[in-house]
């Protein structure tokens, strides 16, 4: 992994982009976007997780993150990717899903390489984090991160779409998750 993205400052504040491997297309179904938004709640109320904005795309996620300075951030980001893995693995194969064979294919194949013992592979290694140190920067990543499901043609505005932060900045109103805005 490239020494340019890590998590360095533990009092930083970063935007992190989670992606399946092979940009799967899994959020498009309620039942895996509900069991990220359960799984990123759990990591706020109970390992200190903070978040500042966030967006659901079809195969990965926008987060701006910090942490309370008592956890690391990497380690946060780490258990949230291993256990949204476990459980997204067993909605699968428990659900009608009408792509089980397909995703449980794509996924045991990206675990084949891996010398530990894996039967899936559902993240991509990495989450590219890059601290946002200035205004600009967060401006960016926020506007970035919000608007995006709008190019997608996912909906027509921003605050259109629930499973993301976009409600609590362009409304104000609380979203399905609770941040701590950026002003």
């Amino acid at each position: 992994m490239s020494e340019k993205y890590k998590f360095r400052n533990p009092e930083g504040i970063y935007f992190i982009s989670p992606t399946l491997v092979g940009w799967v297309d899994l959020f498009t179904k309620s039942i895996y976007r509900e069991l990220i938004v359960n799984s990123l709640r759990y990591c706020q109320e109970e390992k200190g997780l903070i978040i500042h904005a966030w967006c659901i795309m079809s195969s990965h996620l926008h987060l701006i993150v910090s942490c309370q300075d008592q956890f690391a951030i990497s380690s946060i980001v780490r258990d949230f990717k291993k256990y949204t893995s476990k459980a997204m693995i067993k909605a699968i194969i428990q659900s009608d899903e009408s792509r089980r064979e397909w995703l449980l294919r794509i996924f045991k194949e990206a675990a084949q390489p891996i010398r530990r013992n894996t039967n899936y592979k559902v993240w991509q290694d990495g989450n590219h984090p890059v601290e946002l140190i200035d205004n600009k920067m967060l401006d960016e990543r926020l506007n970035y991160l919000h608007l995006n499901p709008v190019k997608e043609a996912i909906v027509q505005q921003p605050d259109y779409y629930i499973y993301s932060s976009a409600n609590d900045y362009f409304r104000e109103e609380e979203g399905i998750l609770k941040i701590e805005k950026i002003e």
